[in-house]
């Protein structure tokens, strides 16, 4: 499932999108000391709750499709959680 049909995927798993907003792209930046550790892309998804956040990370049927479909491809994945505004 590529990264267009995945997003696309789960707006239609619940009646309401969940899914308030998404980037992704390819890293403009490439050190010749590696210091992005390796990482190609990034990708950024914005949910309207923790509550959808948590759903769409555990439960998603869409997400969890999408990330069987990359397990092979992506050597070391790397998480970060965060809330806007909160330092």
């Amino acid at each position: 499932m590529g990264k267009t049909t995945h997003l696309r995927a789960c707006r239609y798993i619940r009646p309401k999108s969940y899914l308030v907003n998404k980037t992704y792209g390819l890293s403009a930046y490439r050190s010749a000391n590696n210091e992005q550790n390796g990482m190609t892309h990034g990708f950024v998804v914005e949910f309207a709750s923790a509550e959808d956040r948590d759903y769409y990370v555990t439960t998603d049927p869409a997400h969890q499709d999408f990330v069987k479909s990359i397990g092979d491809v992506l050597e070391k994945p790397v998480v970060l959680d965060f809330s806007d505004g909160v330092y």
